[in-house]
């Protein structure tokens, strides 16, 4: 410092500050040699509290206020100095001003997925972040244990770790909430709030507050995303007739909207048309279990032919034509005892009991003795 700044120092005798950069928690306030006259004004505003710090010790608190530096307003100083009558101009302190206001928007999220256990999914990877809001609860604790001798204190040099402290809570608090996967994007709020009731603790070590902490977003790896995803369509095409439906309904709207009348009057004609055939298909596809000479019954069968019906492994299987039985006895999937029925029969019945497939297990039978000659 310059002889100019010296002289300048000596006639200065109200110490503030102002600050106009909104990131800055602590500032120093800078005299030659840290001397104070005594006397001197200080102007403490409100969201700012001042402390004196001498010979690295921490001495006097000042909240909001404007005072006169004397004796009577710094007794913990004038202890550590020994004055008991008073000090002399100047006297040597560090004047720290402490930014009480919370800050904002302060971002964290985490570099990698995180592993947590769902109780639906098992074990699953996802990505989360958001932002919080600190402010200084405790001076002393934050100047002794995070700012030290730093002149000008800023968030950039605190966020860092701060995000880290909040990462390494994020699965634990997921965890304890037992919030399941699908559901956590509808409590986001509840999920913040848990989470920074979780690392205010950590926080406490830091002399700092966690005002509020928003979890804005919660995302899982694309693979499991396009998974979930298939899983709602299939779900919402549950109903294939209404789809069906649906889709011709929303074609011809489109075709009246991009022909003219006579083109929309026969999109529309194809539209009843397709509409009929494929509702007619859904409605024959959409009982592939339906009991035999029911509703959903199969067409009837071609003359001349007698198909069955087997039970395998308590499961309706076929149609099959007699040479498909024949097939099916000779590989063993059909037995004398497989259960069997067609039209026209009252009830399920054995193979071996039915005449008309007296034929099918006949096949391996010895050709009768050729008459003599």
């Amino acid at each position: 410092m310059g002889i100019w700044d010296k002289i300048k120092g000596e006639f200065i005798d109200i110490i503030e500050w102002l600050d106009e950069s909104r990131t800055t928690m602590v500032y120093r306030f800078e005299r030659y040699q840290n001397e104070i006259k005594n006397g001197a004004k200080l102007v403490v505003r409100e969201s700012q509290t001042a402390a004196f710090v001498s010979e690295g010790q921490l001495a006097d608190v000042f909240t909001p206020g404007t005072y006169t530096l004397e004796t009577k307003n710094l007794p913990i100083l004038a202890t550590l100095k020994g004055w008991k009558y008073g000090f002399n101009s100047p006297f040597k302190a560090e004047a720290y001003f402490v930014n009480m206001r919370a800050f904002t928007d302060l971002k964290w999220g985490t570099k990698n997925p995180i592993i947590v256990r769902d109780k639906e999914y098992g074990p699953i990877r996802l990505r989360t972040f958001g932002s919080y809001v600190i402010r200084v609860k405790d001076v002393p604790v934050f100047l002794k244990n995070i700012v030290g001798t730093d002149s000008r204190f800023t968030t950039e040099e605190i966020t860092e770790d701060l995000r880290n402290q909040i990462v390494t809570s994020v699965s634990d608090a997921i965890a304890e909430s037992g919030i399941p996967i699908l559901d956590m994007a509808a409590n986001q709020l509840e999920l913040g709030d848990l989470l920074r009731q979780r690392i205010q603790p950590e926080f406490d070590n830091y002399g700092l507050e966690v005002v509020k902490l928003r979890v804005e977003n919660i995302s899982l790896p694309p693979e499991v995303e396009a998974f979930l995803d298939k899983g709602s369509s299939m779900r919402m095409v549950g109903n294939l007739d209404q789809f069906t439906k649906f889709q011709v309904a929303n074609s011809m709207e489109k075709a009246a909207e991009n022909s003219g009348a006579a083109g929309g009057m026969m999109g529309m004609g194809l539209g009843y048309v397709m509409g009929g055939q494929m509702g007619g298909a859904v409605q024959q596809g959409a009982q592939p279990g339906a009991a035999p000479g029911g509703a959903g019954a199969a067409p009837p069968p071609i003359p001349g032919s007698v198909p069955f019906f087997v039970a395998v492994g308590g499961q309706q299987t076929g149609p099959f034509e007699l040479a498909t039985l024949k097939l099916h006895a000779q590989t063993g999937k059909l037995a004398m005892d497989s259960l069997v029925w067609k039209q026209g029969m009252a009830t399920w019945t054995k193979a071996g009991e039915v005449a008309e497939l007296a034929q099918v297990f006949a096949v391996g039978q010895a050709p009768p003795p050729i008459p003599p000659g």
